[in-house]
């Protein structure tokens, strides 16, 4: 079976913390949906934010979307890793952290910072090296992007602006590996 460009093993996550607009969730999710996201949430959301106008690929029925009224209550899959995507002095660069295969990527609200209780709960901090703040959904999709990029199949960039990419390997998989069994 061939592999489609750009597929990446694993899945991903994307939320919100405290978002009050619904326009940016909206665009999250628009994001999310075309990125591939397994789900998307938001921990401690404003009730107004919840319609999600300017979600035009109408991605809350083709992705579930979780709602937690704190940190307390949220739950995520076994082996999945928590990424706080926040500006932050000890945050890890967007461009050199390795993206874990399991994901779930939480972003500040619009007007502020991750709060201390999901801080804490992050198994990974991250920042997208900007001067300043940007918009909550364009942050979501630079993370998205970055993590296609980072753990898809593409082919390699050239080193001279202008060159051609070397074509993508074609998947080869190996024969049965036969394991013995210890009784």
């Amino acid at each position: 079976m061939k592999s489609q460009p750009g597929t990446a093993r694993g899945f991903f996550a994307i939320g919100i913390e405290g978002v009050s607009k619904a326009v940016n969730l909206g665009n999250l999710l628009r994001s999310a949906h075309a990125f591939g996201a397994s789900f998307a949430f938001t921990i401690g959301a404003d009730p107004g934010a919840m319609d999600t106008i300017a979600d035009t690929s109408r991605a809350s029925s083709h992705l579930p979307l979780y709602h937690w009224q704190d940190i307390d209550e949220l739950r995520l899959p076994r082996g999945c890793r928590l990424v706080g995507i926040e500006l932050l002095d000890e945050a890890a660069e967007l461009p050199a952290f390795p993206h874990p295969v399991q994901a779930a990527y939480v972003l500040g609200p619009e007007r502020g910072a991750l709060s201390a209780g999901v801080i804490a709960r992050c198994h990974h901090l991250v920042r997208i090296p900007t001067a300043f703040s940007l918009n909550v959904a364009t942050a979501g999709a630079i993370v998205m992007y970055d993590r296609l990029r980072s753990l898809g199949r593409f082919a390699s960039r050239p080193v001279a602006g202008g060159g051609l990419p070397e074509p993508v390997a074609e998947h080869v998989a190996g024969g049965p590996r036969r394991r013995n069994r210890r009784i």
